[in-house]
């Protein structure tokens, strides 16, 4: 999701501010705060509004839209396939420790189909939970995700794992249906009476 822009009078362009404020924002970080606490009091709800409100103010944060439908029995074939590639890939980094060969690693660039913030943080934080990968960068402009990923002996061994990454997002989408993107490009006509 790239930064919307709103269009001036005189023809130039800016992004547009996002309200700081935002009410769900506020009550989850209530709620964080008063599970640190761990007790529940008027005065440690009070200061837990008092800094949730602070916090959105000092660091505003664009609205993301999370999802409309929950598929359950696709969620359970993501859980599924994500622990079986957890195990997978635990026995595949036990045998690479223990072979104790030159290991040959690999940064991987993978360009996720989906356009939505949610997507790209859901995938890249189950690709970083399975060992032998983690993200080292995720690019928001372009939806790309930066895998490092332990050894990759050649191009096809990191074909493979690009092509893993993606049927993980395939997954991901079609347990998790994503609302979707206002329409940027569309502007309203000038000069029309």
């Amino acid at each position: 999701m790239s930064p919307q822009l709103r269009t001036r009078r005189d023809g130039s362009s800016r992004p547009v501010r996002y309200r700081a404020l935002q009410p769900m924002a506020v009550v989850w970080l209530t709620v964080v705060w008063l599970l640190l606490w761990g007790s529940f009091s008027p005065l440690l709800v009070l200061s837990g509004v008092l800094v949730a409100v602070l916090s959105c103010l000092a660091f505003p944060l664009p609205p993301i839209s999370l999802f409309t439908r929950v598929h359950p029995w696709r969620l359970v074939t993501l859980v599924a396939g994500f622990l079986v590639s957890i195990v997978r890939a635990s026995i595949e980094v036990s045998m690479v420790v223990l072979r104790r060969r030159p290991v040959r690693n690999a940064v991987i660039a993978v360009d996720l189909e989906s356009s939505s913030d949610f997507v790209l943080t859901g995938v890249a934080a189950m690709l970083s939970l399975v060992p032998g990968s983690v993200v080292v960068e995720a690019r928001r402009s372009t939806h790309t995700l930066y895998l490092h990923v332990l050894d990759v002996p050649d191009r096809a061994a990191a074909e493979r794992f690009r092509a893993e990454a993606l049927a993980v997002e395939q997954r991901f989408l079609a347990a998790f249906v994503p609302s979707p993107e206002p329409d940027d490009s569309r502007t309203p006509e000038r000069g029309r009476a």
